[in-house]
């Protein structure tokens, strides 16, 4: 028998994401990998890139931080053989240009071109020894944070499994989930059993928020089999000043009061409002960390 490939050379990248800080100054590119060897590879070749500040691997989700701008790369072949040109956001779109030479140029052309999320492209001829060039057009995405807590009882559940499976059902295009996060607290004494709370990150196109955090809040209050149980959202690039009362909360008791002020100084949305929202804001400044969130 002779294996039938369809396309041999090309291995499309399951989605292409881009989020946008307020000023459009960054830009936070996640690219969700099918291959996650060429994607390391990837990864290592791209950070050497003028305009990444900072890139990391969270599972199969490569993710770069980018100022926004063009370079001039200076591709070498083994050592530099990819990276990113450029980063442009316009309006409600974002334009990101890719350059690589052989396999890198193949990486830069096709397999980002006919990822899901990307609304055009404009690429070049790759492969062989060639140099090849790659433009793809996104949405513009914003940041939507969203921490649960309480939703179980001594009885049955368990918060993150739920706040996942709700995620998955609300995943789309318009508002795609990112990344799930674990984040342990104080062990208080009226727990239920281990004390943690989880972040969810989402990506959103404009004007897709509010659907979202609709879905997530009607999912919790249907399957929720606790009355304490808090959701709390924050719409923006990062969730640093929470930081400080996040550490509180992982380092002893407080109380829903300063809970409630916290988050109205730093523009949190209260979406269910039971005693689950201590820990729900604890988790935000946490998101995609998850290797250092689940230990006090």
């Amino acid at each position: 028998m002779i294996m039938q490939l369809q396309d041999p050379y090309n291995i499309p990248y399951k989605g292409i994401y881009a989020i946008a800080d307020r000023k459009n100054e960054f830009v936070e590119l996640m690219e969700h990998s099918n291959c996650y060897g060429g994607s390391a590879w990837a990864l290592y070749h791209y950070s050497k890139s003028p305009l990444v500040i900072k890139s990391r691997a969270v599972g199969d989700m490569m993710r770069y931080l980018i100022k926004v701008g063009r370079s001039n790369l200076t591709l070498q072949s083994s050592t530099a053989a990819a990276g990113i040109e450029s980063v442009i956001v316009n309006n409600d779109e974002i334009e990101i240009t890719y350059s690589g030479l052989g396999g890198g140029g193949v990486g830069a052309t096709t397999c980002r071109a006919y990822a899901s999320g990307v609304l055009r492209c404009d690429i070049s001829e790759s492969g062989g020894g060639k140099r090849a060039s790659g433009k793809i057009v996104v949405p513009r995405r914003e940041r939507v944070l969203i921490g649960i807590d309480n939703t179980d009882s001594k009885e049955v559940g368990a918060t993150w499994t739920l706040a996942h499976n709700i995620a998955v059902a609300a995943d789309s295009l318009e508002h795609k989930y990112i990344s799930h996060t674990l984040v342990q607290l104080f062990p208080v004494p009226d727990k239920t059993q281990n004390c943690v709370a989880t972040v969810l990150e989402f990506a959103c196109t404009e004007g897709a928020r509010e659907e979202l955090l609709s879905a997530v809040r009607e999912g919790l209050l249907e399957y929720s089999v606790s009355s304490e149980t808090g959701m709390v959202a924050l719409s923006d690039f990062d969730a640093s000043a929470l930081m400080e009362y996040s550490r509180l909360c992982r380092s002893k008791m407080i109380t829903k009061e300063l809970t409630l002020k916290t988050a109205a100084q730093n523009n949190v949305e209260i979406c269910i409002d039971g005693k689950g929202i201590i820990g729900a804001l604890a988790a935000l400044p946490w998101f995609s960390r998850n290797d250092e969130s689940v230990f006090l």
